[in-house]
């Protein structure tokens, strides 16, 4: 038999969480910011996959969150800091039930606690997984050396896709420090999947320069392609 009262919380979750992303997400990203989106169709729309995505800003998680149709956002589950985001129950329970983070303990694995066990729990559950591989913000629009979590997700499931993005204008608008989102147009670029390897610094290597030619590309310094902007996936 259905356990209904855990359903039913089941369902209020989804339900803050996905007005969370339409009340709070889209009118952020979309229009007090504005937002350009190059190869959107090269995102996953089904899991398990790893969207891996720098990190600048507190908006981060907000603008993926719009990058992907509605009907398909309850599957999405970024992860993120838990020593920020647990540091106190409120915060703990907005981030996890409202925001919808996958907790992550930063400093590396230890014998008794795999910082990455609720990573491997949402992939196996077929889970859309966005994971920040600098491991924390950075400085404004500059790159982060990416660190080995994401080399210990793919051995562990080395047939999902590794799809990256890089988000341009994020660092400006809401930088580390900042608590005000200033008006900044934004430019992201999905890259098409990257295979994991089993060669650690190898695989790190191919990481890091799928962001630099992205950042490149942001900046201006290759060729323009498709824009989508101010898109809004209703699906």
């Amino acid at each position: 038999m259905t356990d209904r009262p855990s359903f039913l919380r089941r369902l209020w979750h989804a339900v803050l969480r996905l007005g969370f992303v339409v009340g709070v997400a889209w009118p952020v990203t979309l229009v007090w910011l504005g937002l350009a989106i190059r190869h959107r169709e090269r995102l996953p729309l089904r899991g398990p996959a790893i969207v891996v995505a720098n990190h600048n800003s507190h908006l981060d998680i907000l603008t993926l969150y719009t990058l992907f149709p509605l009907s398909r956002v309850l599957n999405v589950r970024p992860a993120a800091a838990a020593d920020y985001f647990l540091r106190n129950r409120a915060l703990a329970w907005f981030a996890t039930h409202v925001v919808g983070i996958i907790p992550v303990i930063r400093g590396g694995a230890s014998k008794s606690v795999d910082p990455l066990a609720g990573c491997y729990d949402a992939l196996a559950a077929g889970r859309i997984l966005v994971l920040f591989p600098e491991g924390t913000r950075g400085e404004p629009e500059r790159l982060s050396e990416v660190k080995s979590g994401l080399w210990f997700l793919g051995r562990r499931f080395p047939e999902v896709p590794i799809v990256p993005v890089y988000m341009h204008g994020l660092g400006r608008s809401m930088g580390k420090g900042s608590r005000i989102p200033v008006p900044f147009f934004v430019d992201v670029h999905v890259d098409r999947p990257l295979p994991w390897q089993e060669d650690k610094a190898a695989f790190k290597a191919e990481v890091q320069g799928r962001f630099v030619a992205l950042q490149k590309k942001a900046a201006g310094l290759a060729d323009e392609v498709p824009v989508h902007r101010n898109a809004v996936h209703g699906k």
